[in-house]
């Protein structure tokens, strides 16, 4: 199994003070190992990202809400996730691996619901975890019926080759890391212009997420401002911002996280803007209070 780069260990305070109640719409959490085994044929593990150093990240960063994103390498064993939301607190919420919709009984799914999880995602390919399309549209009638979100991990090359799967749907459907769209091809990227289209449609909405690893020039990331800048155009209350922490798959070092606020900050071009992403929009994408 390949080895992985870890989280930066020194990470910096953003140049601004964030608005009361932001929230990192998608971090995960790994290990300890001796606690939380990896699962048989997991396509990657990575070094230890404990929920404890997670906080102690948002605080840094002027955070006070988040969702823990479970990672393909527990499966369908959200173990890692209740223990995480329970050491978080009420401000927190989780995203289930879509494959517990196919795995676990309605009891087990019950525990995650009653622990603050309300969404499933459905992580790419490459990863190990797919489903045939008639387990596809059960585990999507669960989520219906559980009144959750369902989430979207892009392909590497973009979502272009899983957009039939989702683009009919009813209920409400984030996308992740900007739908992977190229920013070297400007407009004419298919992904980005199907994404614009569907953030029109009300129930789709986009995170700002994976800016390091989308990016072609590096740091400070230049040529991915318009492309995060055009999805919030197309409609700012349908925005979200994850940071993506511990950065999972990693083969260059992970950025400093306080770099990542500062671009969205970037991104955002105003306050009001910046809190529709990281208050308002999260609030009612992921239940909480407003």
């Amino acid at each position: 199994m390949p080895q992985y780069l870890p989280f930066n260990p020194h990470p910096t305070a953003p140049a601004r003070r964030l608005p009361p109640g932001a929230c990192d719409s998608q971090f995960h959490v790994f290990g300890p190992a001796d606690r939380y085994p990896v699962r048989p044929g997991a396509a990657y593990e990575m070094p230890s990202a404990t929920i404890e150093t997670a906080l102690d990240l948002h605080r840094l960063l002027g955070i006070a809400r988040g969702v823990i994103v479970q990672a393909t390498t527990y499966g369908a064993d959200h173990q890692v996730v209740l223990d995480g939301l329970a050491a978080a607190g009420p401000n927190y919420r989780g995203c289930a691996n879509a494959l517990v919709l196919t795995e676990r009984d309605d009891a087990y799914i019950g525990r995650l619901h009653d622990a603050g999880v309300r969404g499933a995602r459905f992580t790419r390919q490459g990863l190990g975890i797919s489903m045939e399309p008639a387990v596809f549209e059960r585990a999507i009638a669960r989520i219906r019926e559980l009144g959750w979100y369902a989430k979207f991990q892009p392909e590497p090359d973009g979502m272009m080759a899983q957009v039939a799967q989702f683009e009919r749907l009813d209920i409400p459907v984030l996308i992740d890391h900007m739908g992977r769209a190229d920013p070297a091809a400007g407009a004419a990227d298919p992904t980005r212009r199907a994404l614009l289209e569907l953030l029109k449609r009300g129930n789709f909405w986009v995170m700002l997420s994976l800016t390091e690893k989308l990016s072609r020039s590096g740091p400070p990331w230049d040529d991915v401002v318009p492309l995060a800048q055009a999805l919030i155009a197309a409609n700012p209350d349908r925005v979200v911002w994850g940071s993506d922490w511990p950065h999972p798959v990693s083969v260059k070092q992970p950025p400093d996280e306080g770099r990542l606020v500062d671009q969205l900050v970037r991104y955002a071009g105003d306050d009001a803007t910046l809190k529709k992403i990281l208050v308002d929009n999260p609030a009612r994408l992921f239940g909480f209070d407003a």
